[in-house]
């Protein structure tokens, strides 16, 4: 049974320090971590020279492709009819990705055959996460 999924799209950066026009980004998906969807810029894309990462809520990214989503460090809403727009925002500044729409939609297709959204709650390990709780907190 598959529980985790990876998916390389590519993303046009609008606003940041290295001068690159697109950038092949990874989508994540992982079963154990069922709210959440993870997308890694490679090391060109980013400040440090090192891959980024950026973990959030896969809610967040499936309301922003119809509609102005997020307040926070992310935010998501749509383009035009065919991109979405997928901000960071960071101490160091931010970070604007256009993304194609249909290869999102493709990706959150695939997460929700790994766990239907609204079900994440029974894909959740208590234990293990209440154990990582106490072990970050000593």
């Amino acid at each position: 049974m598959i529980t985790v999924i990876e998916q390389a799209v590519q993303a046009r950066l609008v606003a940041t320090a290295p001068k690159v026009d697109t950038v092949p980004v990874t989508l994540c998906y992982d079963r154990s971590d069922p709210f959440a969807v993870r997308m890694a810029f490679p090391a060109p894309a980013t400040l440090e020279g090192v891959e980024v990462s950026w973990t959030f809520s896969r809610e967040l990214l499936e309301y922003g492709l119809d509609r102005p989503s997020g307040c926070g460090d992310v935010r998501v809403r749509p383009y035009d009819a065919d991109r979405t727009t997928v901000e960071f925002h960071a101490p160091e500044g931010v970070a604007i990705v256009l993304m194609v729409t249909a290869e999102l939609h493709r990706f959150l297709e695939r997460a929700s055959t790994i766990v239907p959204p609204g079900l994440e709650h029974l894909y959740l390990d208590m234990d293990q996460s209440l154990a990582e709780l106490m072990r970050d907190s000593c």
